[in-house]
This record gives C-alpha cells, sequence and structure tokens, in this order.
C-alpha cells in the first residue's frame, strides 16, 4: 500500500460549512459542518478522485510542496491540513466480459446516472457485492462460533 500525503485547504466563512479544496487536484473539493467531519469527507474525496483518476488512466501527481501551495495568492486564505491518500499499489487492466445486450443497457444507464463509467461502476459494484459477501461470510463465520461456544457450555453444564 502507498501512502501519500496532500495539502487541502480548508476556508471558512461566517454561517457556512467548512470547505475543503486540493491544489494537486482541481475539481476535488469537500466540505463538512464540522471541522473533524470536514477532514473525514477530505479523505474520502481525495480517495475517490485519485481513484477516478487512476481508473481512467490519468498520471496521480505528486504533493506538491507547502511553500508552493502557499505562493498562490488564491491559496493564502485558506488553512493547510495534511490528508494522507491510502492506495493499493495496483495497477488498471483492460478485460474483456460477455454480457446480454440488457444488462449492458441497465448497466451504461445506471452509471450514467450515478455519473460515472461504465468501467467505474461495474467496478464499485463489485466492491459493494464483495464487501456485502465478506461481511456475511463473516457473521455466519461468528455464527458457528456462537453456537459453538453455546454447545460447549451446554455440556459442561450436563457434567
Amino acid at each position: 500500500m502507498t501512502h501519500r500525503s496532500y495539502i487541502a485547504l480548508l476556508r471558512k466563512d461566517d454561517g457556512t460549512d467548512f470547505g475543503v479544496n486540493f491544489p494537486d487536484f482541481p475539481g476535488c473539493i469537500s466540505a463538512g459542518s464540522t471541522l473533524e467531519e470536514a477532514r473525514q469527507m477530505a479523505q474520502e474525496a481525495l480517495e475517490a478522485h485519485v481513484s477516478w483518476m487512476v481508473e481512467d488512466g490519468e498520471e496521480v501527481p505528486p504533493p506538491t510542496a507547502l511553500d508552493a501551495i502557499m505562493a498562490d495568492s488564491e491559496n493564502r486564505d485558506g488553512v493547510a491540513i495534511l490528508v494522507d491518500l491510502k492506495q493499493p499499489d495496483e495497477r488498471v487492466v483492460r478485460v474483456n466480459i460477455t454480457l446480454p445486450q440488457k444488462a449492458l443497457e441497465l448497466i451504461d444507464e445506471a452509471a450514467e446516472a450515478a455519473g460515472q463509467t461504465r468501467s467505474g461502476f461495474i467496478l464499485r459494484a463489485a466492491q459493494v457485492a464483495a464487501k456485502s459477501r465478506h461481511a456475511v461470510i463473516r457473521g455466519s463465520a461468528k455464527a458457528k462460533a456462537a453456537k459453538s461456544v453455546a454447545r460447549k457450555g451446554r455440556s459442561k453444564a450436563k457434567i
């Protein structure tokens, strides 16, 4: 896993939420009603933005130094915070899959409605399915362990 820290700039005007942007990633913005929420949302925004860049075959830039970011007069009103980017060391691989025409049309419609590419939509659907399956397996293992403990407890009681 690769770890990099990027500078995010926090801003807050009276009566507004905390706004966050990343000078290294134009268009990567977030907000939060509290400072902690803004930091968490910034982490999620950065990870999502970078994953979409990788998915689209774009190169992820190295972090820019604080001095260089603050040299831009538009950044001077922001408070700099570091946001970690945890990225698996993966390369993107092109694959061919065969699907029924209707299924592909449904995927494309859902991807467009979600503002995603077809590949991004399929990737996210697979991640959700894998997490769900992992939770079911983990839950099943916990249930088996609980039954085993309960059986052992009953057998001890009979002795």
